[in-house]
């Protein structure tokens, strides 16, 4: 995909991007959970983006985020500067407009962005030990509800990450408790964006966010209403959107996702484009799991003949492996 390709997508029915109720996840009738994991086979072998409808996480938690993720994002510059993330020895706290690009090619990303983890004391043996994106996160001071509401919000994502890893295992017929080990001690991440309106005298190829695919192993992402991710058909070669849904995150799988199945299921091209002339906001959850876990090809995705197109990795190791990608 060219760095300088059109930003231009199509508007097409959103059922190119299914929408997958996956409340019986939580059914104690295990056909019905099976039921969930066969839909969720039909969205992962397309284009492994769907919406989640039935997730579960209250309408009022998520107007609150919202709500914080703007009043941080409207602070002075100096005070978000105070909590910028080379504070941080694990990655957290306010990211500069322009400090990520995505898409190698192409100008800086036009979006400023808030890295929030799993809270760890200066004490935790794993952050005594220097551990990849591992310690406590910083928080604004003058914004009293901004972290009880993201800390409730991370619980609430951490929650339905899991349990969305238990329908893609069903999903690819496995057992259900298949993904439980890289669930454990995870590395999750929570990250709030917000990027201004496209520019009229950009830069050529310049985006909100580069054309990518995702590190981890399943991103939930909210996204307010004003649109701009595009979604690449690999197909029929074109760039489509997936305009919001009330109710729904959009889904999609990571790198590990594909690594895992040999690219049965794909870590797809997307990107997005602020065209709206408003400033856009989202929220996006990346599921990814425990580092030590070692990540190689499950033997049931081969077909007779084929080979393992990757070779075995700690989900560590390939964290470390695209940060120092992106933020070269």
């Amino acid at each position: 995909m060219s760095a300088q390709a059109p930003l231009a997508a199509r508007q097409i029915d959103t059922a190119a991007l299914p929408v997958v109720n996956v409340s019986d996840l939580s059914s104690s009738d295990p056909a019905r959970r099976q039921a969930v994991g066969e839909t969720l086979r039909r969205a992962c072998l397309d284009k492994g983006f769907f919406y989640c409808a039935g997730h579960g996480v209250p309408q009022g938690l998520i107007d609150t985020v919202f709500a914080e993720t703007k009043a941080l994002f409207a602070q002075p510059t100096e005070k978000k500067m105070a909590i910028e993330k080379s504070l941080s020895r694990c990655n957290r706290g306010y990211e500069v407009l322009g400090g990520q690009t995505l898409e190698a090619g192409a100008p800086p990303d036009r979006k400023e962005g808030f890295y929030i983890g799993v809270e760890l004391p200066e004490d935790d043996p794993r952050v005594e030990a220097g551990r990849f994106n591992r310690g406590p996160n910083q928080w604004p001071d003058d914004l009293p509800g901004f972290r009880p509401a993201m800390v409730a919000y991370f619980a609430a994502l951490q929650e339905l990450g899991s349990r969305l890893m238990r329908g893609l295992a069903l999903s690819l017929d496995l057992d259900e408790s298949f993904f439980t080990p890289y669930c454990r001690d995870p590395l999750t991440t929570l990250r709030l964006l917000h990027y201004p309106p496209q520019r009229a005298d950009a830069e050529e190829g310049e985006k909100g966010a580069g054309a990518h695919t995702d590190f981890g192993g399943l991103t939930i992402l909210l996204q307010d209403q004003v649109g701009g991710l595009q979604v690449y058909d690999e197909e029929g070669e074109f760039w489509i959107h997936a305009d919001p849904i009330p109710g729904t995150f959009v889904c999609n799988l990571g790198d590990l996702i594909q690594r895992w199945t040999n690219r049965r299921y794909r870590s797809n091209l997307h990107r997005v484009v602020n065209a709206s002339g408003r400033e856009r906001y989202s929220v996006p959850f990346f599921h990814v799991g425990n580092p030590d876990y070692e990540v190689r090809c499950i033997p049931t995705c081969l077909k007779e003949g084929d080979v393992p197109l990757y070779a075995p990795i700690t989900v560590e190791e390939h964290l470390q492996a695209m940060y120092r990608k992106t933020y070269a």
